[in-house]
């Protein structure tokens, strides 16, 4: 038998809008779509995929963690050419850059729906 990563998962309020927003940063297609579940997929393969389902009840987490508050179980690492248009071009589609930076060629952004994403330069 043989385990492969089928596609990850994002709880939202809103999964079709949600679905916009990654579909705009990633360049992806859309492969299913109802009111309260979307994927997507690369237009270069079926698999993995990212996907989204209605949480009406969802709760962005706290960046950076702290103690009591809701925690950041998962977030997308986003590999990118140029970090400063990038961040720029992620912002102008609806993302929001956090103040606190871990690291210098890394920058943490939250997607309009409040989940925690980074893009990173390769090799950081």
């Amino acid at each position: 038998m043989t385990t492969t990563l089928g596609g990850f998962v994002l709880g939202t309020p809103d999964p079709p809008a949600l679905a916009d927003f990654y579909r705009a940063l990633l360049g992806w297609e859309e492969a299913e779509r109802d009111p309260e579940w979307v994927r997507l997929r690369d237009p270069a393969r079926e698999r993995p995929g990212l996907a989204f389902q209605l949480e009406s009840d969802h709760v962005p987490p706290v960046w950076p963690q702290q103690p009591g508050s809701q925690q950041m179980q998962g977030h997308l690492d986003l590999m990118v050419d140029d970090l400063d248009a990038e961040t720029e071009r992620a912002c102008a589609l609806g993302a929001r850059l956090e103040a606190h930076q871990p690291q210098k060629d890394v920058r943490v952004l939250r997607d309009p729906h409040g989940h925690p994403f980074c893009l990173f330069l390769p090799g950081a």
